[in-house]
């Protein structure tokens, strides 16, 4: 088993989501720097991405924000983080967390989030990744994901093994016992 000594999480940056999602991202930051774990994230001081990493910072956490230049000219980056990287564009933005990580959780967020935990997930499914990959199932938030994925199965899309690339959780909790107990498998090939 890896040491874990990083974590993305990737989140939304809205700012007019529920606060109830915004308190969970908090709990989680708080989680992570309670437990000397260095946050790799978005970079931005806005939504469920300042939170986690407010959250981390409470708790005398290392904060790791990795902002694409179009967002950090419109002044919305986390300048207390301890690292700032700035990238050119959100391709290099996403290679550079996968670089910095040794696990991913994913919190509620839009069509950005999706993308970059749908990234990873490909990348466990073509086996160039073998790093846990969590999502934390706030409100329900991910239910409907699942449904999709029963459907991908259901009808020949995708594996059954693919269940065994990632997990669905409740709470910040469960998402890290999942990040700190995990054990890469060996999966069958994705091909049918």
């Amino acid at each position: 088993m890896k040491t874990i000594k990083s974590i993305c999480v990737f989140c939304a940056s809205s700012e007019s989501v529920d606060d109830s999602y915004k308190t969970v991202a908090t709990e989680l930051g708080r989680a992570i720097g309670k437990r000397g774990i260095d946050l790799v994230y978005g970079g931005a001081s806005i939504g469920l991405m300042g939170c986690v990493a407010r959250g981390a910072h409470e708790e005398k956490g290392k904060v790791i924000g990795i902002l694409p230049e179009f967002f950090h000219t419109k002044d919305i980056g986390y300048l207390d983080a301890d690292e700032l990287i700035i990238t050119k564009d959100m391709r290099e933005r996403k290679a550079k967390m996968d670089e910095r990580s040794d696990a991913f959780i994913v919190l509620p967020g839009g069509v950005g989030t999706l993308e970059e935990a749908m990234e990873i997930l490909s990348m466990r499914q073509l086996k160039l990744s073998d790093k846990p990959l969590v999502f934390i199932n706030t409100q329900g938030f991910y239910d409907k994901l699942n449904e999709t994925f029963d459907a991908m199965i259901g009808q020949n899309f995708a594996k059954e093994n693919i269940r065994n690339m990632f997990a669905i959780t409740p709470d910040p909790t469960t998402a890290l016992d999942y990040v700190f107990n995990y054990s890469p498998n060996s999966s069958d090939s994705k091909w049918f």
